[in-house]
């Protein structure tokens, strides 16, 4: 404690000269959570799959027999679980807020399990958007999760900033489409991650390719892929290409996404797996 300074750092609101340490910005989880391996799941700009993919990883994980969790915290867009076909509310007991469970046992926790309607529009400004998702970790009762997946909000701004500093991200995916334009969004994605510390495990191209229904063949409907030169510019190891499919559109209009084949994932679902064996 400097001189004249006669209160303890802990509590000083004036600057003190000898504070070595920042304090940590990191919320603690509920007192009856047990979350083991927190994954966001980011894009830096809209329309690009990001919720579909957040959901497709927590569908993978979930078949390999780990306990998943998606914690929307994209609240103002909130996608999540019309994709999972949950129609009932989420509730509080006296200890905290219970998640819904999906068919087949996925916890699921979104803005839009407390609307009153699904189709009520957020009208929030920035910080009370924060602060929901804030409550999403702190408040809501996350039991024996192996692995969280966040749906994040799209681009850098308040939010993905909030889950940054106030959550225990261990890594993220990327998602992004093929055009040339969208690199450049990439490069803003990864260098905040890295900014913030935060490894990128790997990055899926959405809407990478049409399969022909006939001769199989591939075609680029939005062009030639880039993707190769980014990850070979930022130094990330693993690329998933999920190609534009009807039939996962239309099961994830029916709420049907735990039927979706999720195989188009597995390079990425691989390197998930590969933390907890190097924890």
């Amino acid at each position: 404690m400097s001189e004249n300074c006669n209160k303890s750092c802990s509590s000083c609101s004036e600057e003190c000269s000898e504070r070595t340490q920042p304090k940590s910005l990191l919320e603690q989880p509920h007192e009856c959570s047990d979350i083991k391996k927190v994954i966001a799941v980011v894009s830096g700009k809209g329309g690009v799959g990001k919720s579909l993919v957040t959901s497709m990883l927590a569908v993978s994980m979930n078949r390999k027999g780990y306990q998943t969790a998606v914690l929307d915290a994209d609240v103002t867009g909130p996608s999540v679980p019309k994709e999972f076909g949950i129609k009932e509310k989420a509730y509080a007991d006296e200890l905290g807020i219970i998640p819904i469970k999906t068919k087949t046992g996925i916890d699921i926790m979104s803005v839009n399990l407390i609307l009153e309607n699904d189709t009520d529009p957020v009208i929030w400004r920035g910080p009370i958007i924060s602060g929901m998702v804030k409550q999403f970790w702190t408040d809501v009762i996350w039991e024996d999760v192996d692995y969280m997946f966040i749906d994040m909000p799209p681009g850098t701004g308040d939010v993905p900033l909030t889950v940054f500093q106030s959550l225990p991200v261990d890594g993220i995916v990327i998602v992004t489409s093929p055009q040339e334009l969208v690199s450049m969004i990439v490069s803003k994605a990864v260098k905040m991650a890295e900014m913030m510390n935060i490894p990128v495990i790997g990055i899926v191209e959405n809407m990478s390719y049409l399969e022909c229904p006939d001769c199989h063949s591939h075609i680029n409907i939005f062009g030639e892929s880039h993707i190769e030169k980014t990850v070979k510019k930022h130094q990330i190891k693993t690329i998933s290409k999920l190609p534009l499919n009807p039939s996962i559109a239309e099961l994830c209009d029916k709420g049907m996404v735990e039927m979706v084949d999720t195989y188009y994932l597995d390079d990425i679902v691989n390197e998930i797996e590969k933390m907890e064996a190097e924890k």
